[in-house]
């Protein structure tokens, strides 16, 4: 039974950061669904459990999947993993967060607070997430004029509350193939931990959305990574 691949895109950005992808893999006789991540912040915390529905929803009822996560959706993976049981033959962490074995785990690091509080608006939600970086390193990540018309248009503001909701980490999960597609210097220290897990890295040099710049080049590394040696 053919392998669906499952692309999870940050909640903080949207679907079309992997769209290219998912082109790609089909073009190549592969399955691949982008779940829409954009609305899970709708009615308020705890937002988990909208992520795994709506993963859940985009996925085909059966056969075995690949799940491909970027940025904070790596957080997600082991809930979206545990919501999808033993169809799951792999995980990909793409330039994305690495959670521990178990545990809780929130999608912002407390290091990071202090500069989303002071990018929240007085409603407590924060501006949307190309916003948050000059210009100049928007455009660097999207030098395409249209792609970064797209990828700013569709992007949700989020709730300060989702860098800071608690979300478990179901033990056992990373029992399946989990390896890491490692793009930017700032996911440098997430490589690193999925190394010394011994999970396979592969380095594909850019910056945080290199997939929407070389999809084909990203295309490859998943194949391969998702792959049993």
């Amino acid at each position: 039974m053919q392998t669906t691949f499952v692309l999870v895109h940050s909640p903080s950005v949207g679907p079309s950061t992997w769209a290219p992808v998912a082109e790609s893999l089909e073009r190549r006789g592969h399955a691949a669904v982008v779940p829409d991540l954009t609305g899970i912040s709708a009615g308020g915390a705890p937002y988990w459990p909208r992520v795994v529905d709506a993963v859940r929803a985009a996925t085909p009822s059966d056969g075995p999947v690949v799940l491909v996560a970027h940025s904070n959706a790596g957080f997600f993976l082991p809930v979206i993993k545990e919501g999808l049981g033993d169809r799951v033959v792999a995980c990909v962490f793409a330039d994305a967060h690495v959670p521990p074995g178990e545990g809780l785990i929130t999608t912002a690091e407390k290091e990071f607070l202090p500069f989303l509080r002071d990018l929240a608006g007085p409603d407590g939600v924060l501006p949307r997430w190309t916003d948050w970086w000059d210009e100049e390193d928007v455009v660097a990540m999207l030098p395409d004029p249209a792609v970064r018309i797209r990828v700013a248009g569709e992007q949700p503001r989020l709730p300060l509350d989702y860098y800071t909701q608690p979300i478990p980490v179901p033990a056992g999960w990373d029992e399946v193939r989990c390896s890491c597609l490692w793009y930017s210097p700032g996911y440098s220290a997430a490589a690193e931990r999925a190394a010394e897990r011994g999970w396979p890295v592969t380095r594909l040099p850019g910056l945080h959305l290199h997939q929407l710049i070389d999809p084909d080049g990203v295309t490859d590394a998943l194949l391969k990574l998702s792959r049993k040696s």
